[in-house]
């Protein structure tokens, strides 16, 4: 299973309960596999390899936020990935701005590995693949 794990310094030591599935938001009535799609370019810095998304169904997170989630077979170098940036202050109340990745680093992980990696509320996942 394909596993990111977010940048910036807040989860730059983090490891066991940090690592996401790609994801990100859409708005409503935009289509929610082109939106995956554009959510994996954008975190992985690749196109999403060819096949058909199968849809996973939705897990909640602590805070509130709903995942759709989709699986596809497909292969990547996950030594190469490239992320687009994001801008914060850091650190904190120092007024300097730094750009960081969005997702640091990806990894391919077997199920027993992801279960330990994926945070919790998206580990249920793992069950519906």
């Amino acid at each position: 299973m394909l596993l990111v794990h977010p940048g910036g310094p807040f989860w730059a030591k983090k490891d066991a309960g940090a690592w996401s599935i790609p994801k990100g938001e859409y708005e409503d009535g935009e289509d929610p596999r082109a939106c995956a799609a554009r959510e994996f370019e954008e975190e992985l810095g690749t196109p999403v390899p060819a096949g058909a998304l199968e849809e996973l169904g939705t897990v909640k997170l602590r805070s509130g936020k709903q995942i759709l989630a989709f699986a596809l077979a497909g292969d990547l170098d996950a030594d190469a990935v490239r992320s687009n940036t994001f801008t914060m202050e850091w650190p904190p109340r120092s007024g300097r701005m730094q750009e960081f990745p969005e997702v640091d680093r990806a990894g391919w992980f077997s199920l027993a590995e992801a279960r330990e990696k994926l945070n919790p509320a998206q580990a249920q996942l793992l069950d519906r693949l």
